[in-house]
């Protein structure tokens, strides 16, 4: 039955990353929160699934002309050598505090969302009534 609820993490997993929000994001909690995988192994089965899944998703998006390859690098090199000190300090760090800084962001990016959201709301009731 543990198997059934894999497969229904990493196909709800597939969905958002799908959309481009990040199927880690539901992955990780789904993996430590109802499947007791530690917060380590979770981020490493999250990575691991991530690169067949952005494949899919790049070959998909291209073909849309939704990327723009021209100006991918600026983005993806410092983020590959950051992600370097993010992995040295990743596996240094307790469980306990690793699944604090991964709240903390999802929160973090949960509210910048809200605002987003709420601010293009203001702004566009703004636009209609001039």
């Amino acid at each position: 039955m543990q198997i059934f609820w894999f497969i229904l993490a990493g196909f709800l997993s597939g969905i958002f990353a799908g959309m481009g929000m990040g199927g880690g994001t539901f992955l990780i909690p789904i993996l430590t929160i109802f499947l007791g995988v530690s917060q380590w192994l979770a981020q490493g089965i999250n990575l691991l699934v991530f690169l067949p899944m952005s494949v899919v998703v790049i070959v998909i998006y291209a073909r849309k002309k939704l990327i723009d390859f021209k100006h991918w690098w600026w983005v993806s090199l410092p983020a590959c050598l950051v992600c370097l000190l993010g992995s040295f300090f990743a596996i240094k760090m307790p469980a306990n505090v690793l699944k604090i800084v991964f709240a903390c962001f999802i929160i973090l990016v949960g509210i910048v969302q809200i605002v987003v959201l709420v601010l293009g709301k203001l702004k566009n009731s703004k636009l209609h009534k001039n």
